[in-house]
């Protein structure tokens, strides 16, 4: 299936949500990466590239089988934004992927307001114009909530709403979960450049190197009819990884 979009709308929409200036704040994280490199010490370069290619395999793969299917349940349900979000919370107990997840949640509540809620036409499609509705009234709420007798509130996680924001904006469910992928390669990516794991252009080479579009699309094969209900950790040691990152005697990035 072609990632190319159908239309100049979704093709616009796409080139906003790929772009590495959009302020979801994801060079803060790691993603475990900084956490790894201190507990795995490679004595060479070669020795640090291929441990990071294995990280990265199995991070997109861990992403894919656990966050990609709230990505997908909100695109297809964005009624439910506030049901997938307690999910989210419930089923994430690394305080770090946690904070990490509702960080980038409040970035694209706060783009979507001041920014990508004007791409959508009332004049438009009926359902995109309605998920635009519920995201926004998601917003508000989350602005005001306040922990309940249960100490439960609103927190507003980074997957479902990415979903529910690429739905409005016209992208289809490949291109959505394409994006949320790749999105998450480039920020590791990055993170490597950061680290002194590799330098830009060899980033760039695993960035556009065939092997990587390969595993994304061949994750989203595998994962595409998961829902919600799906979700599990594919890799337990990412956990593992993202968690010990606070312990860490000094650190450059915030998880």
């Amino acid at each position: 299936m072609s990632l190319l979009a159908t239309n100049p709308a979704s093709l616009h929409a796409l080139l906003l949500l790929s772009d590495s200036a959009l302020p979801l704040g994801s060079f803060a994280f790691s993603t475990g990466l900084e956490s790894f490199l201190a507990h795995r010490k490679q004595p060479s370069t070669q020795q640090r590239t291929k441990a990071f290619n294995l990280f990265l395999d199995q991070s997109l793969s861990n992403l894919a089988s656990t966050a990609l299917p709230y990505v997908l349940s909100a695109y297809h349900n964005h009624t439910i934004l506030e049901d997938l979000d307690n999910d989210v919370d419930a089923s994430t107990p690394c305080t770090v992927a946690r904070r990490a997840s509702i960080a980038q949640g409040k970035a694209i509540l706060t783009i979507w307001e001041r920014a990508l809620a004007l791409a959508v036409s009332p004049d438009g499609p009926v359902e995109q114009a309605a998920a635009g509705i519920a995201i926004s009234d998601f917003a508000k709420a989350a602005r005001t909530s306040k922990p309940d007798a249960y100490g439960l509130q609103i927190n507003g996680h980074f997957p479902p709403l990415f979903g529910a924001v690429a739905f409005a904006l016209g992208l289809s469910e490949q291109e959505t979960c394409y994006l949320f992928l790749l999105n998450h390669a480039k920020a590791m990516l990055s993170a490597a450049v950061r680290a002194s794991v590799m330098g830009p252009y060899q980033s760039q080479a695993t960035l556009a190197s065939a092997a990587l579009q390969k595993h994304i699309n061949e994750l989203i094969v595998k994962h595409r009819h998961f829902r919600a209900v799906d979700a599990a950790v594919c890799v337990p040691a990412m956990d593992l990884w993202m968690g010990r990152h606070e312990l860490l005697y000094s650190r450059i990035f915030n998880s």
